[in-house]
């Protein structure tokens, strides 16, 4: 993958409406059954060079980004949202260097009743 300047512009390539199943909560119901996540994932990195070679290689590969993220979900076991997004984000950083800023947003539809979803929206740059 090539590493490009960030003098150029982004354009975002972006995941929605990602469904895995996690322990995650501090409350002992949350601690003992799987519940569901919804994971919307926007990631920002030039495409010129992809759009020119069409090549893969040359952008991120959202297929492989959201299997990681499913893997990353299901053999985590934090008690916080915000612990499971910055792992989330600093392995997309780390792991596809095309990516220049990631905002992530992880949707929680079962942790108030009274509600359609509660969450957590966090960006991310990398740092040059």
């Amino acid at each position: 993958m090539s590493h490009t300047p960030s003098t150029q512009p982004m354009d975002t390539v972006f995941i929605e409406g990602l469904k895995t199943q996690a322990i995650i909560g501090i409350y002992d119901w949350e601690r003992e059954n799987r519940q569901p996540l919804i994971f919307d994932i926007d990631m920002d990195l030039p495409i010129a060079q992809a759009a020119k070679s069409d090549d893969i290689n040359d952008t991120v590969d959202y297929k492989q980004v959201s299997d990681e993220v499913i893997a990353i979900v299901e053999q985590s076991r934090h008690e916080l949202l915000e612990t499971l997004c910055e792992e989330i984000c600093q392995h997309i950083l780390k792991n596809h260097l095309a990516v220049q800023m990631v905002r992530l947003k992880v949707s929680k539809p079962q942790a108030v009743a009274e509600t359609d979803t509660v969450g957590l929206k966090i960006t991310r740059h990398r740092v040059l």
